[in-house]
């Protein structure tokens, strides 16, 4: 049973959204959307899912646990597990508050964390029958700049904003592979509007393009893009943006309303419990989508779940390791 000392409190630190953006950026056109969520909120959950992983890793570091990264593909697919530890595949899922009353409760209280459950998508579950593999289970606080109100407490304050208009399926996944250069860009901006294109190239490696875009002129772009995943403004645009290939016959027009600000201003992150996927599977029950827990107003997928304090502590998980360490040595 987990206890209120066994969560453990990690620092978020901003090169943590830094992280998760740029993994963010380049995965969405490829993540599975099982939460029917929208773009630039998907984008954010992926951020704070990047980030928690990274302060999870450091914190093995830190604890001189070793483990490794082989499970990790490139961006185009799906990691086959987030981390190593011991020879078992490790899935860290991760939870996000995002309403300021609730983290201040949290912060004050973190032991109400153990009334949340520890949620994983039926569906996912089912397709990866491991028996020992692990779940690992986190919590991050954290605020958006979503609408113009958390928008101007942001700018009040000067802290970042990281504006993206990701592109759809026929720019970010083509049906068929050819270069989509030369770009034809234009801005209907009085001020120039400085922007990173980023997408695949010909073999599918990933490639940026940064650019400075002068006001109402065209702008002709010769990169080896196949695949243009985001266009990244280091300002929000305040006039319409248009880009044409010769791939496409319409003109792809971007409005001001079509950006969105994704940077994740994450406060703090706490590590929960573990349990293996048979025990899980053993113990867990079905919570149909819909259904309301304590971290979220309703679950928009059907889950397993379990209550946290079923969960084993991570300190726990750590002398099994040590132990296994010190007897192969």
């Amino acid at each position: 049973m987990l206890q209120p000392d066994d969560l453990i409190p990690l620092p978020y630190t901003s090169d943590l959204t830094e992280a998760g953006i740029a993994y963010a950026c380049r995965s969405l056109a490829y993540t599975y959307n099982r939460m029917n969520a929208t773009r630039f909120e998907r984008l954010r959950r992926i951020v704070a899912g990047v980030a928690s992983e990274l302060a999870l890793r450091r914190w093995l570091l830190a604890q001189g646990i070793p483990f490794d990264t082989f499970g990790q593909t490139d961006f185009t697919r799906p990691d086959h597990y987030d981390i190593g530890l011991a020879g078992r595949r490790c899935d860290l899922k991760t939870f996000v508050f995002t309403d300021p009353r609730q983290i201040r409760v949290l912060q004050r209280q973190p032991w109400q964390l153990l009334q949340a459950e520890a949620l994983v998508p039926l569906d996912q579950h089912r397709a990866h029958p491991h028996a020992q593999d692990i779940y690992l289970f986190a919590f991050v606080y954290a605020r958006m700049a979503r609408n113009r109100h958390e928008l101007r407490r942001v700018m009040k304050t000067s802290q970042p904003l990281y504006w993206i208009h990701p592109l759809p399926p026929p720019w970010s996944k083509p049906p068929f592979w050819a270069p989509l250069s030369p770009l034809i860009l234009k801005s209907e901006q009085e001020s120039p509007l400085r922007l990173e294109l980023g997408g695949q190239d010909g073999n599918g490696a990933f490639h940026s393009q940064r650019l400075e875009l002068p006001p109402r002129t065209r702008y002709v772009l010769e990169a080896p893009f196949f695949s243009l995943l985001y266009i990244h403004a280091e300002k929000r645009p305040l006039a319409r943006l248009g880009i044409r290939s010769a791939r496409f016959e319409e003109l792809y027009l971007i409005h001001p309303k079509d950006w969105g600000n994704i940077w994740v201003y994450g406060q703090e992150i706490h590590l929960a419990g573990w349990i293996t996927w048979e025990e899980f599977n053993a113990k867990g029950r079905v919570l149909p989508a819909g259904s309301a827990v304590f971290q979220y107003r309703r679950t928009r997928t059907t889950n397993l779940a379990l209550p946290v304090t079923r969960l084993h502590p991570l300190a726990e998980l750590l002398e099994r390791i040590r132990s296994e360490k010190g007897k192969n040595e």
